[in-house]
């Protein structure tokens, strides 16, 4: 019998844009505008869409129409540049992207595990939880590609031990703050933290900071920057390990929300912290290095995380998880992590109990 080989299931976040009179941004025009943005060439633009520069052409002009105004500016030996329009609704269509991808590949996921389950009920099927971060984001393509199914969904830290605890998944993912911060940190946890029976699988460190400006013109280089007149700051939702280890930050810096113009705006995920910076919408986030430099933007490294897969000792044991482990362990994983700035896999797939990785557990 033929093996089965593992769904993997897309799911695109386009954004659309019509009017009352049935006109439209395609998403070829869309495709278009990005090309101009990242090229400055309408030539190259149009090459890389796979249209003719006479096509090219006429989508811009549908666009003009449908706006009221330009999209692009070109003159004579200078290229062409996005108009502010063009350039709103190019930041706009990856504030969508950066907002929606992490929820809809946690979507994706489930739908891979329910067809999976649907074709064969012998084939085990590992459940995670965890907050969205680009080494778990990795691990979950290189997983795919060694035909490992996973139900993986994408929840803050609190809800996903919650559902570790309540056996809705057999790995939930947390993040800890090296240094001096710790313990402070490790206290949120602490109720679904069990350590005669729980392990912990180092997964990588990575660094969560200040995510500023390309070059970063108004000198925000630390948290009372933040304070000072007409700077704007955008946070992370409410309950994500990110706002708290933020609002630690703040207790130390003896700073108060008050203080900063923008606390109380926040977005769901650190690449839309990135995009929403990258827009001119804030002057500053906080975040993961990775996004900020994908989105080339500046960044102000603050602390230095232990990211880590929880779960039971005999979860650990098991035939699906042993293949996750060797994946983890292996070179290619490795330098998969080690590219994405800010992380480091040197101690990944090594197993620890509660009590190694935590001196406050060891009593």
């Amino acid at each position: 019998m033929a093996e089965v080989r593992l769904f993997e299931v897309h799911i695109g976040t386009r954004m659309a844009v019509s009017r009352g009179d049935d006109s439209h941004l395609t998403p070829q025009l869309l495709e278009l505008l990005i090309g101009v943005h990242e090229s400055g060439s309408i030539v190259q633009a149009a090459a890389r869409a796979g249209l003719s520069y006479r096509y090219a052409w006429g989508l811009l002009r549908d666009g003009q129409r449908l706006f009221g105004t330009p999209l692009v500016r070109s003159s004579r030996g200078r290229g062409a540049r996005l108009s502010a329009l063009g350039e709103r609704l190019v930041w706009a269509d990856r504030r969508v992207a950066a907002r929606l991808s992490p929820l809809l590949e946690s979507l994706a996921t489930e739908i891979e595990a329910e067809l999976e389950r649907a074709i064969s009920s012998e084939r085990s099927i590992l459940r995670m939880q965890a907050s969205h971060g680009f080494g778990v984001e990795t691990l979950r393509h290189f997983l795919a590609r060694e035909q490992i199914p996973l139900d993986l969904k994408y929840r803050s830290t609190r809800e996903g031990l919650g559902a570790l605890a309540a056996g809705g998944c057999e790995l939930a993912g947390f993040n800890v703050p090296i240094g001096t911060l710790e313990n402070e940190a490790l206290e949120n946890y602490r109720p679904w933290l069990l350590p005669e029976r729980q392990r912990v699988v180092n997964l990588a460190t990575r660094r969560q900071g200040l995510i500023v400006e390309r070059g970063n013109p108004r000198r925000i280089g630390v948290l009372a920057d933040l304070c000072r007149g007409g700077v704007r700051f955008v946070n992370r939702q409410p309950g994500s390990s990110t706002r708290m280890l933020f609002d630690l930050l703040l207790q130390r810096a003896s700073l108060t929300p008050a203080d900063i113009a923008g606390y109380d705006s926040y977005e769901y995920t650190h690449p839309a912290v990135a995009a929403y910076v990258a827009s001119g919408m804030a002057h500053a986030g906080f975040g993961l290095e990775t996004p900020a430099r994908r989105f080339g933007l500046d960044f102000v490294p603050m602390v230095t995380e232990r990211y880590f897969l929880l779960g039971d000792a005999s979860v650990l044991e098991s035939p699906v998880m042993r293949g996750v482990l060797a994946i983890m362990r292996g070179d290619a994983f490795r330098q998969a992590v080690n590219a994405l700035p800010g992380y480091d896999a040197s101690l990944c797939g090594s197993v620890q109990t509660l009590p190694q990785a935590f001196a406050a557990l060891s009593g």
